[in-house]
Order: structure tokens, then C-alpha cells, then sequence
């Protein structure tokens, strides 16, 4: 009897083997005739299906998925079906997380629609996987030109500016200012300055994901990605413990500038010294 049973379900699970090749060479059949038909939303389903039937087909059908989701992305961009586009491109990195490609597809079409900080935080990705990726490269320098103010490159460049507040950073932590928090870091050479002077703690946030990512890649390329713990937040969503362990005892910020109000900053601060800043005894 025992011989039986496991006969029977090795018989069972044959069967269902059997089944899904089945179902995934007609679903392949399908997908071909619907590309011949330029029927790109059904040829799209079909390629979902065999994918998930048969997820080690991925690298076979990868360029051929990739043509499908791209002509029937261009049909319901043209249709302003843009919540449809995105779920499609949101399945697709699910099938091929790491395709430089689809990533960079899906930055385009961002960017067209006038989410530029979203395309930005894909270009960056494609590029992450690929630097050697020409198109990704281009369209990231592209939209970096958007984003990133240009008074940022003067600021940067001002060695007047960056000795003046490496000083004055420096004298808060020497004084006992060991753990601090770096509003709007921007290129992250504030929380840099914390760091170096000695800091125990460091934490930046930055609203703007493009900043973000380059705030990453700076300290990254500064072997200080271990001591500066990043925030893709605004000040004002900071929550202890969630996001910081506790209160900090410095606030730098450089965010007062031309768009003071604009910025949020007076709120920002208020909220730093409300709910994040150590109060003095």
C-alpha cells in the first residue's frame, strides 16, 4: 500500500508538470502570434504568465519581453492610461528587478509625465547596474540638470563658506555636541564636517531623492557611508525612535536661502528644536 501511494502521487505530480508545459509553450505560442498582430497588450499578458509559470525561461524570453512591455507602454502612454503603464512596469521589475533596461524605460516615461525626481532615482539605478550604460548616463546628467540648483556648484566651490562652517562644527562637537542632525543635506559635506570634528552620531535627511542619492555616492566615496546614517525624509516626518534613536544635540542646516518660506525651513527648524534637539537644562 505504501508503494501505491507514492506511486500515485509521483503519477500526480508528473501530471501537473505536464500541465504547465503545456500551458506555458501554448502561452509562448500565443504571445509570438499576438506580436505578429501587434496585439502588444495581450502579447504582454501572455509573457506574465509564462514568466511566472516558468520563471527559468527569464533569460530566453528577456528581450523579446522587453520589446512587448516597451511598444505596449507606448500604446497606453498614447491612451493616458498612466496608472495601467506603471503597474505594467512595476510587474516587470518584479520578473527582472535588476534590468538596467526596464529601469531606464521607466525613467523616461517619468520624466515625461514631469516626475523628474522619481526619473532621476531610476536613471540612478540603471547606471548603479550598469555604468557603462550610455543611455541611462545621459538621461541621469539630464535630469540632474533639472534638480540640482546651480547655486549648489557655487556653494561647494566657495572655500571661504566651507572653512566657516567646518569651524563652527567643529566648535559644537568639541564643546559636547556628539550626536547631530543635518537638515536638507544636499551633497552631505555638512554631516561630512560633523563626522570628521569628531561626532559620535551623524544623521541627514534630504527631501529631494536626486540629492539623496548623490548625498549617498559622496559619503560612499568618502568611506563614511557606515558612520552617516541617510534619511530620505522631510525633517518634519522624523520620528524618534523610528528614524533616530533619540534626541540630537546639533542641528546644522544650510537651507536659508531665496526661498526661505518656499522651503519649509522655519517649520523644519522649529520642528527640530521642538522634537529632535536636546533642550538645554
Amino acid at each position: 500500500m505504501p508503494n501505491t501511494n507514492a506511486k500515485l502521487r509521483s503519477n500526480h505530480r508528473g501530471g501537473r508538470e505536464a500541465s504547465r508545459r503545456e500551458l506555458v509553450s501554448r502561452s509562448l505560442q500565443s504571445a509570438q502570434h499576438c506580436l505578429e498582430n501587434q496585439d502588444f497588450g495581450t502579447a504582454y499578458a501572455h509573457y506574465l504568465l509564462v514568466l511566472n509559470l516558468a520563471p527559468e525561461l527569464k533569460p530566453s524570453v528577456k528581450e523579446t519581453f522587453q520589446f512587448t512591455l516597451f511598444k505596449w507602454a507606448e500604446e497606453l502612454d498614447s491612451l493616458a492610461r498612466i496608472q495601467d503603464l506603471f503597474n505594467c512596469y512595476e510587474q516587470a521589475l518584479e520578473l527582472y528587478p535588476n534590468d538596467e533596461v526596464i529601469c531606464n524605460s521607466m525613467g523616461e516615461h517619468l520624466f515625461r509625465m514631469g516626475f523628474r525626481d522619481e526619473a532621476a532615482g531610476y536613471f540612478h539605478k540603471a547606471v548603479k547596474l550598469n555604468p557603462d550604460f550610455a543611455d541611462a548616463k545621459e538621461n541621469f546628467y539630464r535630469v540632474a540638470n533639472w534638480l540640482v540648483e546651480r547655486w549648489h556648484f557655487i556653494m561647494l566651490n566657495d572655500a571661504k563658506r566651507n572653512i566657516t562652517y567646518l569651524k563652527a562644527i567643529e566648535n559644537a562637537v568639541h564643546s559636547g555636541s556628539t550626536s547631530v542632525l543635518d537638515i536638507g543635506t544636499g551633497t552631505g559635506i555638512l554631516s561630512m564636517f560633523a563626522k570628521k570634528a569628531g561626532a559620535s552620531f551623524v544623521y541627514a535627511c534630504e527631501l529631494s531623492k536626486t540629492m539623496y542619492e548623490l548625498a549617498r555616492d559622496v559619503v560612499a566615496a568618502n568611506n563614511m557611508e557606515r558612520e552617516i546614517k541617510l534619511l530620505h525624509l522631510k525633517s518634519l516626518d522624523i520620528e524618534i525612535p523610528k528614524h533616530i534613536p533619540e534626541r540630537v544635540s546639533l542641528v546644522v542646516t544650510e537651507t536659508v536661502d531665496a526661498g526661505l518660506f518656499g522651503e519649509g525651513i522655519v517649520e523644519s527648524l522649529i520642528h527640530a528644536w521642538e522634537h529632535l534637539l536636546l533642550q538645554p537644562k
